[in-house]
């Protein structure tokens, strides 16, 4: 029967952890951005989840790169979340310019590329896991 070492399996729990961590912060951005049309508190709600969705950018490129150097192997997960800092960081310039008419579908394509990853690695996860089992 194989299984994994700790450190093995700390670093894709990791991944997986921030990529679920950026979608929902996606998700709330989202909701956050309803919320500015409707009342004087969307505008904090959605300056504090800005915040910490670019945080949560930062911890997705930390832990692509923790689940990549152990094992040597493709460095494309961690191409993926530096991609996904630039348009956050993009996505930060153009709410700070007042720009909804590039920030909205920006941050309508970051959710979607963030749930594509998040389901990505959560169906790898099913597939090893079914794998293991004798």
């Amino acid at each position: 029967m194989a299984r994994r070492t700790t450190a093995e399996q700390r670093s894709p729990r990791f991944l997986e952890v921030a990529i679920a961590l950026q979608t929902v912060t996606l998700f709330f951005q989202a909701a956050t951005a309803g919320m500015l049309l409707s009342s004087s508190h969307g505008y904090v709600l959605h300056d504090v989840g800005s915040r910490v969705m670019y945080g949560a950018s930062m911890l997705y490129v930390l832990a692509a790169i923790l689940a990549w150097r152990p094992g040597g192997g493709s460095p494309r997960p961690v191409l993926y979340a530096i991609g996904f800092l630039t348009l956050a960081s993009v996505q930060v310039a153009l709410g700070i310019a007042h720009m909804p008419s590039l920030h909205v579908p920006l941050g309508v394509l970051m959710f979607g590329l963030s749930t594509v990853a998040l389901g990505r690695i959560l169906s790898a996860r099913v597939r090893a896991r079914t794998r293991i089992r004798p």
